[in-house]
């Protein structure tokens, strides 16, 4: 390969308007450089120029961490952990600062969830994904031994991987956990930054190699940001001469552009675009507290990251007449306006094409009644079938159906997570979901966050990531 590429446009000098400066992290090192700015007029930011040599690690060469001891690299996450949750050299709060520029997401909502990034780092959670989703650091630290059925031994190996990953920005959480996956599996690691979020993966890098510096674990990562779909990069690096897999988080446009670099020794890992979805039995309207209760846990889990996180609810299913409907969607009106853990009171103001849509919905009631307003505090539309456009930053269409078993058919191979209330009644609908192409079911609230150790979008992560290989 040849060496820098100025993917943007050269920095000018003694710009008034300096654009927001974007560090690189490359192979554990820290690149300030700003050669190239990016964005548009009022959003731009700078950053150094692509060494593509360096955002590789040959083949012809062990990567540094292949045969660190797993529990020396739990260690060092746990520890990394600890220095996020102190803050302790200041990388997240001057991260935060810079993020507030070129997010979605509220200020208040990313100052909590970068509070909270440490989480991701504890050791309980790390262990349960090595124990669930590989059986153990044995098959991580060497060779498992199995016995075949002709009774013969074998060898299996979950080898380290090298990855490239295309990150997402809708949610902070991302980058620190595919920061500690790729860590567990040993292997090398490429983030490719999103525009949406260029600081929290750098900032935890950053931190992890101020804890160990030099360590082959943070000397495994780089991260960096070019422009996605810019051909003179991907075309050079998403190749199988430098990586296994490329991990891809995003919606379909980003899906769609990393297929057409897939082909043999070089696998796609996808976090595919996905939608959820609540259904709320008619237990919710047993009492005014009952009804209290759902409409908390529904607001909860449609608000989650103002609604941008791939587990937030915009549809929900409410089970009997259309007045069981109406009460409960006045009722989750009311909620969505609260701030939460993850979520703000107001959000972004509803976007001019979208409440066109609503607009004309408001001239046909009784079929369809709507509730709130456009100032970001939340919105209902109660109609008799899903609206056929896309509910967004805090708007949820409630849909009144004869039981649990009939919104069934509104869910499909893009529903990522069903919240259910009463919680009892997951065990009616759960194989029919899961039929339907649903990869969680979950009771109605808990729908933010999923558990370490569990599938994600259907699928182990840690067991796609790495390579396996046999000795038999």
């Amino acid at each position: 390969m040849s060496g820098a590429i100025l993917s943007g446009t050269e920095n000018p000098a003694g710009n008034a308007a300096d654009p927001a400066p974007v560090a690189h992290v490359v192979q554990g090192e820290v690149d300030h450089g700003a050669a190239v700015v990016h964005g548009r007029p009022g959003e731009r930011f700078r950053t150094p120029a692509l060494d593509l040599d360096r955002l590789v690690w040959p083949r012809s060469q062990a990567g540094p961490a292949f045969e660190v001891p797993t529990s020396e690299i739990v260690d060092l996450l746990v520890e990394t952990g600890l220095h996020l949750k102190d803050d302790t050299y200041g990388l997240l709060a001057e991260a935060l600062e810079h993020m507030t520029a070129v997010s979605p997401l509220p200020g208040e909502v990313l100052e909590r969830a970068y509070a909270l990034l440490w989480r991701s780092f504890q050791r309980p959670g790390i262990l349960a994904q090595i124990d669930n989703e590989l059986g153990g650091a044995d098959v991580l630290d060497g060779w498992r031994e199995v016995v075949l059925p002709d009774g013969r031994v074998a060898g299996i190996r979950a080898f380290p991987p090298r990855l490239v990953h295309i990150l997402a920005g809708n949610a902070p959480g991302v980058a620190a956990q595919s920061i500690v996956r790729g860590a567990i599996t040993k292997g090398v690691n490429l983030l490719k930054l999103p525009s949406n979020d260029l600081f929290t993966a750098t900032a935890v890098l950053r931190t992890m190699a101020a804890v160990a510096p030099g360590h082959p674990i943070v000397r495994s990562f780089s991260a960096a940001y070019w422009r996605g779909g810019d051909t003179a990069v991907e075309s050079v690096l998403f190749r199988a001469q430098f990586f296994d897999k490329l991990v891809a988080w995003g919606g379909e446009g980003t899906i769609r552009g990393a297929l057409k670099y897939i082909g043999p020794g070089f696998e796609l890992v996808s976090f595919d675009p996905k939608t959820s979805i609540s259904v709320i039995g008619e237990q919710a309207f047993a009492s005014v507290e009952a009804l209290r209760e759902a409409a908390e846990a529904a607001a909860t889990d449609a608000t989650f990251f103002n609604q941008a996180a791939c587990v937030a609810s915009r549809f929900q299913f409410v089970e009997g007449p259309v007045e069981n409907a109406d009460r409960f969607a006045a009722a989750l009106c009311e909620r969505m306006g609260v701030a939460r853990e993850f979520s703000s009171a107001g959000g972004p103001k509803v976007g001019a094409e979208l409440r066109e849509e609503i607009e004309v919905l408001r001239g046909l009631e009784d079929d369809y009644r709507v509730w709130g307003g456009y100032d970001g505090h939340g919105l209902v539309i109660r109609s008799p079938e899903p609206v056929e456009f896309h509910p967004d930053g805090k708007v949820v269409n409630v849909i009144p159906v004869p039981s649990l078993a009939a919104a069934i058919r509104y869910a499909g191979v893009a529903t990522q997570t069903v919240g259910v209330y009463p919680a009892e009644r997951k065990v009616e609908i759960r194989d029919a979901l899961a039929s339907a192409g649903v990869q969680r079911v979950v009771t109605l609230g808990m729908a933010g966050g999923m558990p370490p150790g569990l599938s994600h979008d259907g699928f182990y992560p840690l067991q796609r990531l790495m390579r396996w290989v046999n000795d038999e």
